[in-house]
């Protein structure tokens, strides 16, 4: 069952302002154990409710949202980013400065986005993009430097998944790397399947 956020889980302008700071920090820690990088210029953040429900509540803040209507819009769309049971959802980064760089790397990296894979143990888990995602942001001839990726795990992967080796990887003509997700990390994704 997907555990979604409503207009009642975000606070309203002032009462947020009030445990900003602390919410913040929060997430911050949050994402430090979720993130992992991906060699030299890709990161990924393993998205959960916590950090799609910081990600409303500055929305709603920068834009000023003071109707139930505009905050119900943005759930709408960081709902979708919430892992449902046996799921990982993650923002991709690539993590790249210069304007130079930008152009050189962002054609050469098309299609980075298809190209993540989850191993648990000998199962392959291959990342997938939401078809709107895709179609917003996926080109064939350049990349953008943000995706959103979801991680489906069959049971048998799911269910060893604390226990395991879990590696991550990218295979991509221009672009290869991976890393070994660390017990931290992994019981933190673990939970997220067990909150309601």
């Amino acid at each position: 069952m997907m555990r979604t956020l409503t207009v009642n889980d975000i606070l309203d302008l002032r009462a947020y302002e009030k445990v900003r700071a602390e919410m913040r920090q929060e997430v911050i820690d949050l994402k430090r154990v979720r993130r992992v990088s991906l060699g030299t210029m890709i990161s990924v953040v393993f998205e959960n409710k916590a950090t799609m429900r910081f990600q409303v509540q500055e929305m709603a803040r920068a834009e000023r949202m003071m109707r139930d209507e505009d905050i119900q819009a943005e759930l709408d769309v960081y709902n979708e980013l919430i892992p449902r049971e046996h799921e990982l959802v993650a923002t991709l980064f690539v993590e790249l400065t210069s304007k130079a760089e930008l152009e050189e790397w962002l054609p050469k990296l098309a299609g980075v986005e298809r190209s993540l894979e989850l191993m648990v143990d000998e199962v392959g888990v291959p990342g997938t993009i939401d078809p709107a995602h895709a179609e917003q942001l996926s080109r064939s001839d350049v990349t953008a430097s943000v995706h959103y990726l979801r991680f489906s795990l069959p049971e048998r992967a799911a269910t060893s998944f604390v226990d395991r080796q879990v590696r991550l990887f990218v295979h991509h003509p221009a672009y290869e790397a991976e890393t070994v997700l660390g017990d931290e990390l992994k019981r933190s994704l673990a939970a997220d399947w067990q909150i309601g």
